[in-house]
């Protein structure tokens, strides 16, 4: 049986999880890179942070973004999610509370999926170097879809 996904089964998947890949156009060309992201129910956003880069760089002269999430048993069994939005870069404080946000959020993610209690960022997501500041942003989302197939 395959099925869309209502506005709030969509928002469990997003809140269930913590990789996604994220869509980006830079040079009028699709680009796709994984990420690691919470989900805030209550802004209805997606946080997330790089370093400075191709991502970034290309975000800031288009923000349109996409970002999707799965899960994935196996060819019959699964369910994806689609998002559509905007990118927004946080800069002083609002970012470093959101990073404080992001992390605290996947870590519970990681606590329900795996048991697992990590400490650091590093332990879960990609390591930025000390010189590089990380570029905390969010995806301001416009749209969300979902589908799901499962074999009963």
């Amino acid at each position: 049986m395959r099925r869309n996904l209502t506005e709030n089964e969509c928002k469990k998947v997003l809140e269930q999880n913590y990789i996604g890949r994220l869509a980006y156009i830079s040079s009028g060309f699709p680009h796709i890179v994984p990420i690691t992201y919470f989900y805030e129910r209550e802004s209805n956003t997606i946080l997330s942070y790089s370093a400075e880069g191709h991502k970034i760089q290309a975000m800031r002269k288009n923000n349109a973004v996409s970002m999707a999430a799965d899960e994935i048993s196996s060819i019959e069994n699964w369910t994806s999610v689609l998002v559509q939005g905007t990118f927004e870069e946080l800069s002083r404080i609002d970012a470093k509370h959101m990073l404080h946000v992001f992390s605290e959020g996947v870590k519970k993610v990681l606590l329900n999926i795996y048991n697992t209690h990590p400490k650091y960022i590093s332990e879960f997501s990609a390591k930025i170097h000390a010189e590089d500041a990380p570029i905390v942003f969010r995806i301001n989302i416009d749209h969300c879809i979902g589908k799901l197939r499962e074999n009963k």
